[in-house]
């Protein structure tokens, strides 16, 4: 029998979002800008509940590479990056011409490690050369060690350029994710808690500062009657199109946060009793995660005849059901393999033996049938 397919994660509407496109054609701002733009970049700032400035753009990619420049990243400097992320978070850091040095895990959160952190801090600055930011990231939604990274960057005065790509709605201590860094951005691509088709947003502290994104994402266009160009500029604004549809998906973004969570218990309450498999959850009331995709470890020592990660994942494949790898380290990558690393194999040893599972908050109770019974059957 042909089942349809179960996604990782695929685009989940409001019902809403129609509304705010059709508001877009009516009023005949079908361009990069337009009150979808406004509206979407003051419900962020609403929902963060922080005084910050938010700014839509295209992408997140783009978001961090404005980061970058922002903090003035220039060519030849050091830029630290968490190692076990997508892509996206390193390779600002080369459109920059700068060098990133990667930083592998910890076992508590999966992300940046504090010890390996500091090593590589005070390495570097014995070499000659501070590193002029550290990019950190919420990985699948669980906040990173937000107290121990900032004390060390404020210990050797380097600025936090916060990746909550796949964090918005995750929290530490009440504070939501996205507010920690000098600077944060987010991703709004398909496959996030909530989406606007293609898009990001950065988030900084100061007016200034927004005016100045808008600034280098708008081509950086002088002021004056005639294009005029006195700074490098880039194409990165968010259609007002796409916009709309965001202003849509906030007004489902809690329920959606309350389904991926749900689908994480499901999975929790799945493998209970299954031998060699650990779902990723955190491990103290101080982290709140919206848990954008569970995912698991599996250990063959302790599983029913050795079952390892890519059997699994096979086996879920051979019935339509999407799951996927942890996200390779960045130091095992071809791209960037030649550049530095501090750490041990935690990031390796998590991609060898993690798979994120569907963890979508449009899945079914059908949906959550067969990936139960698939997986139940393989692994009891």
């Amino acid at each position: 029998m042909n089942y349809p397919k179960i996604w990782l994660s695929s685009p989940h509407m409001g019902g809403t979002e129609l509304n705010y496109i059709h508001e877009a054609f009516d009023t005949n701002w079908i361009a990069p800008v337009g009150a979808n733009i406004t509206g979407f970049e003051h419900d962020l700032e609403k929902y963060l509940s922080k005084d910050v400035f938010v700014t839509a753009l295209n992408s997140a990619t783009a978001a961090i590479h404005l980061g970058l420049i922002l903090l003035d990243v220039k060519a030849g400097d050091v830029v630290i990056c968490q190692s076990m992320t997508f892509s996206a978070s390193a390779n600002p850091i080369l459109y920059q011409g700068a060098t990133p040095v990667f930083i592998d895990s910890e076992l508590e959160t999966w992300n940046l490690c504090p010890i390996a952190l500091e090593a590589a801090i005070v390495d570097c600055i014995y070499k000659g050369q501070s590193p002029k930011a550290i990019i950190t990231v919420h990985l699948y939604g669980v906040p990173y060690k937000i107290d121990e990274i900032r004390a060390i960057a404020n210990k050797y005065n380097i600025p936090i350029l916060e990746d909550s790509a796949e964090a918005l709605g995750s929290s530490y201590k009440g504070q939501k994710c996205g507010t920690f860094g000098d600077i944060s951005v987010f991703s709004f691509n398909g496959n996030k808690i909530i989406t606007t088709s293609a898009g990001g947003a950065i988030v900084t502290f100061n007016q200034k500062l927004k005016k100045k994104v808008e600034f280098l994402a708008s081509q950086s266009k002088d002021e004056a009657p005639h294009y005029q160009h006195s700074e490098t500029g880039y194409n990165y604004q968010i259609s007002n199109i796409c916009a709309g549809i965001g202003r849509g998906q906030m007004k489902v973004l809690d329920e959606h946060i309350v389904l991926r969570r749900a689908m994480h218990d499901f999975y929790v309450t799945l493998f209970d009793n299954i031998p060699g498999i650990t779902v990723f959850s955190t491990t103290s009331h101080d982290y709140f995660a919206n848990y954008w995709l569970t995912s698991i470890l599996i250990n063959p020592s302790e599983t029913k005849n050795g079952i390892d990660r890519e059997t699994i994942r096979l086996t879920l494949l051979d019935s339509n059901i999407e799951s996927r790898p942890l996200w390779k380290p960045m130091h095992l990558q071809p791209l960037f393999e030649k550049y530095p690393f501090y750490g041990n194999k935690i990031a390796e040893t998590l991609f060898e033996n993690g798979l994120s599972l569907p963890s979508g908050s449009n899945l079914t109770d059908s949906d959550r049938d067969r990936i139960g019974t698939v997986l139940l059957k393989l692994l009891s």
